[in-house]
């Protein structure tokens, strides 16, 4: 993956008595800043995440940014030191990095369970400290309710998502950011390493170090945090003299999880002063969704849930593929719905098409839905109005379609697409309907000849245009012509062109439909 060749290579190792710490670091700003992440972390695991690395990206175009694995997990010794010297080793550990990274101070970032060590780290050092941003913390342990909570889900299913809802649970139905979140736990520790961290996290608390505490601090937490509520950060803040406190919308408890640049922008303008230049991250771009509707309608295929989950499966795979080849950003919105950008419309047409056809060849159907306007492209989530717009589209459609808003079709003006009225979609903020028009077929590039109402002569067709032909009458896409005939689905495409060139009809519905007539008894 892209993030793991970026990474390659940049981890270092810090020595803290006999225990090994992997840092790394990241950008060259004029002050040095080390994030303290939460459990799980695994810095390689993690930086194959778009909004870790996005997260990673803004901090470092300030900062010199020191990322490291805590001891006990990631690519950090897995020894666990023993309980009443574990926080004492931790601050020992954070004290090696930053002296195996040569820095004498420096700005603390830390995140949930990091944030006791922080603090301890803010109170025994405070020449070594210049600010601490503490995020999604408590100055106390969690209720006994919570934290047994907690304890219990590590325990009995580690490696599987034992942490996501708690962590990210804006993400927890992204089928293949759930399946990654499983990963980064493996990666993380071992089940019985990750029950005894659990224990020893959720038990540890600041203390007395926060008394005192003369370090400059924000504090961020978002309104909705489901695993650290919103009161303990308030109460964190309170308890540390002139630190001021923010509100972050969300429920994701992880920083980088969430909305990225909210968090990102009051960190910068609290560490350097200034308030972060305006992004220029966000273009015109064209948002598809890619809604699974099941069997196609009347198709008296097997119905069964575990037959079309395995078909799903396989177009899921084959999606992913076919939307790298279109160097476009995705997501796995739901188990049965993708959102992707596309740098124009008619880039999201040609892959519609192309996934309609994965799909009618494992029988399955899509409502897929298209709109265009400006997003977001800076990192890999996709929120917005464009998107949810395109997801609007998608979800007005009762039968398998590919549906365009107005202003895409406007901008796919000369791709030579054939589009017909399909209604209108009332808009949320109760302004102009929406128009949306339907893709009714390709027109291809070279000129149409007519035949004047005469029966077309399938002679005129090659022996490799007439075996295309029987299979278009079979009813199968291009991708399952490809299979049969051993050819690539561009090779199959341009038979199909040719044909209709050759035949004078206006699609392949229509040539499909002659071939049926002409075998007919």
């Amino acid at each position: 993956m892209r993030g793991e060749a970026e990474h390659k290579g940049l981890v270092r190792y810090a020595t803290s008595g006999d225990a090994a710490i992997a840092y790394h670091i990241v950008g060259q700003g004029a002050l040095d800043l080390v994030l303290i992440s939460a459990f799980p972390s695994n810095l390689e695991i993690l930086w194959e995440d778009p909004g870790y690395r996005h997260l990673v990206k803004r901090l470092a175009g300030f900062a010199r940014l020191i990322l490291f694995d805590r001891r006990g997990m990631g690519l950090s010794d897995r020894a666990i030191a023993p309980a009443p010297d574990d926080l004492t080793s931790r601050v020992d550990d954070l004290r090696a990095v930053l002296d195996a990274a040569g820095c004498g101070r420096a700005a603390l970032l830390a995140l949930s369970d990091g944030v006791p060590e922080a603090v301890r780290f803010a109170a025994a050092a405070p020449a070594r400290v210049r600010a601490l941003i503490l995020c999604g913390g408590s100055a106390a342990p969690p209720d006994a309710k919570r934290r047994h909570g907690f304890i219990d889900a590590v325990g009995s299913a580690w490696g599987r998502g034992a942490t996501l809802s708690r962590m990210a649970a804006g993400r927890a139905e992204e089928r293949g950011f759930a399946e990654w979140w499983g990963r980064l736990e493996r990666h993380s520790a071992t089940p019985p390493s990750a029950v005894s961290l659990a224990r020893r996290l959720t038990e540890r608390d600041a203390g007395d170090a926060l008394r005192g505490l003369a370090v400059p601090t924000l504090v961020l937490h978002r309104a909705a945090d489901g695993h650290v509520d919103p009161s303990c950060g308030r109460q964190l803040a309170r308890a540390i003299a002139n630190a001021s406190f923010a509100l972050l919308s969300g429920r994701d408890h992880l920083l980088w999880a969430g909305d990225v640049d909210e968090a990102a922008d009051l960190i910068e303008e609290f560490l350097t002063g200034q308030r972060p230049a305006a992004s220029t991250g966000r273009a015109l771009a064209a948002a598809l969704t890619v809604r699974i509707m099941g069997l196609p309608p009347g198709s008296g295929a097997r119905t069964d849930r575990r037959h079309i989950d395995e078909r799903i499966d396989i177009f899921r795979e084959a999606a992913g593929k076919l939307v790298d080849r279109h160097e476009a950003r995705a997501r796995w919105a739901t188990a049965d719905r993708l959102d992707v950008s596309f740098s124009g419309v008619s880039r999201a047409v040609r892959a519609a098409l192309g996934l309609a056809d994965s799909a009618a060849s494992l029988g399955l159907a899509l409502a897929q839905g298209i709109h265009a306007g400006e997003v977001d492209l800076s990192h890999g989530s996709l929120p917005g109005p464009v998107h949810e717009t395109a997801a609007r589209i998608a979800l007005s459609a009762r039968q398998p379609a590919i549906l365009l808003s107005d202003l895409a079709c406007e901008l796919a003006t000369g791709s030579g697409l054939q589009v017909a009225p399909h209604g209108v979609l009332p808009r949320e903020d109760r302004g102009q309907p929406l128009a949306v028009f339907a893709l009714t077929g390709e027109r291809h590039l070279e000129p149409v000849t007519r035949t004047g109402g005469r029966a077309p002569d399938l002679d005129v067709l090659s022996p490799r245009e007439a075996e295309v032909l029987a299979l278009l009458a079979d009813g199968l896409s291009n991708a399952g012509i490809a299979v049969q005939l051993g050819l690539s689905e561009h090779t199959v495409k341009r038979h199909v062109a040719n044909i209709l060139l050759k035949l004078g009809l206006p699609g392949r519905a229509a040539v499909a439909a002659l071939a049926a007539r002409q075998t007919r008894p």
